[in-house]
């Protein structure tokens, strides 16, 4: 689950709506904040940090979540800023932005380092006149668990491409993934062994991606099947299986046990159900490890302030069955969030204006309170 890729355009024009929104922000002094701009980079807790503060700072403030980071990837050191950082800081807003203590399915750290960031914040600069959750991907669903959490800490947030679905769901989902997968495709060359097994440890997605992509055309039926159940095309599983593979047995690894028990679970969706659900590798569950994998996150579908979400069309990470689950969850919640039309393509295929509207959209809320009503 990656972050939205950088735009060259971004650099050669500022984005109109938000400036203009930060333009109405600035009517209003700003808490005066000494030696600006500010690049400000360290580590609290574990976890690097970095907070950019504009010259024209307009006194609000942006918390930016980032997406899953691949176990082991290379950390550049001081924290970088985030692609869409830019965004944000040509409109007059401060960006802070959290590293987490872990790299993976970092979700139980995330909402720890974020808050304990905003905190940091407050305590160096001051409180904003407006905080702002923004995230994406893994880092959207921590936005909306750190809404929901630590309301009184923001103003509203904003969710982009966001895996948006209460731990527990999201645990079952991708171990449905890789039990399927064993079903139709057992002792796949290649492969450190069943992909749903809590006891198959390998993190190297390359090579199980291979092997999947390499045991798929064997059998075409099956193949389809998976992929319609998925939502995605065929030519994804082997990129959307291994990737489930590995944030499953993160979660499993941090757990410290097996976060799902299908011992119970009727299976749909996969042919001769019947059959599946006869001969489907069961599996019993820890009570303590699942208790964990519905903490990260745990989100009740009360956000409390308002939000925000967005996702890309052609999703393959993303795909459209996870993007009603918030919503469905939070449809009585006071106030609803609100859910804008896809837009871009592929997994956070945000361009920078897009990133702009959605997030003048959610500003545009807050400050006329008034929820959005035209979508």
């Amino acid at each position: 689950m990656s972050m939205p890729s950088k735009s060259s355009v971004f650099f050669a024009a500022c984005l109109l709506a938000v400036v203009a929104s930060a333009r109405a922000e600035q009517t209003r002094t700003a808490r005066p904040v000494a030696n600006l701009p500010v690049a400000e980079t360290g580590t609290l807790g574990k976890a690097p940090y970095r907070i950019d503060i504009p010259s024209t700072w307009n006194g609000n403030v942006v918390v930016l979540a980032h997406g899953f980071e691949p176990v082991g990837a290379p950390r550049a050191s001081p924290w970088p800023q985030n692609e869409a950082t830019p965004v944000f800081l040509s409109a007059g807003y401060a960006v802070a932005q959290s590293g987490y203590a872990s790299q993976g399915w970092a979700v139980g750290d995330a909402l720890e380092d974020v808050e304990r960031l905003r905190q940091h914040f407050v305590d160096k600069y001051g409180a904003a006149r407006r905080s702002y959750l923004v995230g994406f991907s893994m880092g959207g669903g921590v936005a909306v668990a750190s809404l929901e959490q630590h309301p009184t800490g923001y103003d509203g947030a904003l969710s982009l491409c966001g895996a948006n679905v209460p731990g527990r769901r999201l645990a079952e989902d991708l171990f449905t993934t890789l039990a399927a997968f064993d079903y139709f495709f057992p002792n796949v060359p290649g492969l450190p062994g069943p992909l749903a097994d809590p006891d198959t440890t390998s993190t190297d997605q390359m090579r199980i991606m291979e092997a999947i992509a390499a045991a798929l055309p064997g059998k075409p039926e099956a193949t389809a099947m998976l992929a319609g159940r998925l939502q995605i095309p065929n030519e994804a599983l082997p990129g959307v299986i291994s990737l489930h593979y590995l944030i499953f047995h993160d979660i499993a690894q941090r757990a410290g046990g097996m976060p799902v028990d299908n011992r119970s679970t009727s299976y749909s969706g996969f042919g001769d159900d019947k059959t599946f659900n006869a001969s489907v590798k069961r599996y019993a569950g820890d009570a303590r490890a699942m208790r964990y994998a519905a903490s990260v996150p745990a989100l009740s579908g009360r956000p409390g302030k308002p939000l925000v979400i967005q996702y890309n069309r052609d999703d393959t990470t993303i795909a459209p069955r996870m993007q009603s689950i918030y919503a469905d969850l939070a449809k009585t919640a006071v106030p609803a969030p609100v859910v804008l039309a896809p837009v871009g393509s592929g997994h956070c295929g945000f361009s920078p204006d897009q990133i702009g509207r959605a997030f003048k959209t959610l500003t545009d809320w807050v400050e006329r309170g008034e929820r959005p009503e035209f979508r």
